[in-house]
């Protein structure tokens, strides 16, 4: 059983008597007039601070963030298990100095090698170790036990939310729809 205040294995935050997005909106409108994206992208961005509190706290344990949890299962994808560094930043649309330094951590953890990329003189490449196969297993069991942080929501709406956030990604360019 868990102890009072907790989801999963992360403290439950102290909740506010009034919901600061509506309080901010109401706000809004009595000074700029009615702006529904507003409150929509401030409701994401503190869905995200919200999720990545809770992620960061069930990855922790592991020695890491979900950043570098997304690096790790990012080479866990991959055929050989191996990836260029700039293949790495791509996917994860991360800059290059962000790459190096989840990387560097990963390979002082000793969950990913590094290795000068024959296919390309200037390149790196970032091999997950066996170690790193562990510790991606290990936390994905725990994530996957917690859904994610997204619990408040069945498998429907995790779908719709998907749905819901996919126009945006075409449109800011993240991929090519089909």
């Amino acid at each position: 059983m868990r102890p009072p205040g907790m989801v999963g294995r992360v403290p439950k935050p102290l909740s506010l008597p009034f919901d600061p997005i509506a309080r901010a909106d109401e706000l809004w409108k009595q000074r700029w007039g009615s702006v529904p994206s507003m409150a929509a992208i401030t409701s994401i961005m503190r869905a995200h601070q919200i999720l990545l509190g809770q992620v960061d706290a069930v990855v922790k344990p592991y020695g890491l963030t979900f950043a570098r949890y997304e690096a790790l299962v990012l080479l866990t994808f991959s055929k050989a298990g191996e990836l260029p560094m700039s293949k790495i930043g791509e996917r994860l649309m991360v800059h290059p100095t962000s790459v190096t330094n989840t990387v560097d951590r990963l390979v002082k953890a000793g969950l990913v090698d590094k290795r000068p990329n024959p296919n390309d003189g200037r390149g790196t490449l970032a091999s997950i170790t066996g170690k790193g196969r562990e510790v991606v297993e290990s936390a994905t069991r725990d994530l996957m036990a917690m859904d994610f942080g997204l619990g408040a929501y069945d498998a429907e709406e995790c779908g719709d939310i998907f749905r819901m956030l996919r126009p945006l990604r075409v449109a800011s360019g993240d991929f090519a729809e089909d």
